[in-house]
């Protein structure tokens, strides 16, 4: 029976790229690629610097791990290590994925001087009153009247969305995006739910809430669950 390869190189046309087996021992990966790099004919021949992209699958890698992989490539004289592809990640980036991709629901009113801030989708069942914040790194649904300030992507997304059942913001903000309440708001008890978006000028726009399915197809979270 034939052995399976641990590494197995692939020339493209911006470099090379490598796939490494991810249920080889360590050991054995680290040898095979010092060698397949060596009698490589294109790493022997190529005058330029070559890109090279790893992947690594399923294998976890401790960083003193990655960085003794990228210096053995990089010992080879004409390759660049571009980037070290995983499927692989750790505690913290899984609690902080999940965090960044959790409906957080809160049921209270956001009065003047207090501020809510929270990692994720913030889903408010209360009032923002005039001077009260709520900030949050994902979207702000807000089931009740939107009167203070509302901060939705605010760690740099620029697709988060705010909604609420009665918009009359003294401020809507979208990562760095912010948008201004008029002065003058006129009153209507059958004003509809509507939400807040970065238009592709760049600007917030207030509209109905039902044009989110188009401006955003993806926001669909609460559909079927997270």
């Amino acid at each position: 029976m034939k052995k399976t390869q641990n590494v197995t190189i692939k020339g493209t046309k911006d470099g090379l790229t490598l796939h490494l087996d991810d249920t080889c021992s360590y050991d054995d990966l680290k040898k095979e690629l010092d060698r397949k790099l060596s009698n490589s004919t294109r790493v022997q021949e190529e005058q330029q610097l070559l890109s090279v992209r790893v992947k690594i699958g399923n294998r976890y890698l401790t960083n003193d791990q990655e960085e003794e992989l990228k210096d053995l490539i990089r010992q080879k004289r004409n390759l660049i290590v571009e980037d070290l592809e995983t499927n692989v990640i750790s505690r913290e980036e899984a609690e902080k994925l999940r965090q960044e991709t959790e409906i957080v629901p809160v049921a209270k009113v956001i009065r003047s001087g207090q501020v809510l801030e929270i990692t994720g989708d913030l889903l408010l069942i209360g009032d923002v009153n005039p001077g009260g914040t709520v900030k949050a790194t994902g979207n702000i649904f807000v089931m009740g009247a939107l009167k203070g300030i509302a901060h939705a992507g605010s760690d740099g997304n620029n697709d988060a969305v705010i909604a609420a059942s009665v918009m009359k913001p003294s401020q809507l903000r979208i990562n760095d995006c912010i948008n201004r309440a008029p002065d003058e708001v006129p009153e209507d008890e059958n004003r509809a739910m509507e939400c807040a978006y970065i238009s592709e000028s760049k600007q917030i726009v207030v509209d109905r809430l039902q044009v989110l399915m188009k401006k955003r197809p993806n926001l669909t979270r609460f559909e079927g669950g997270l």
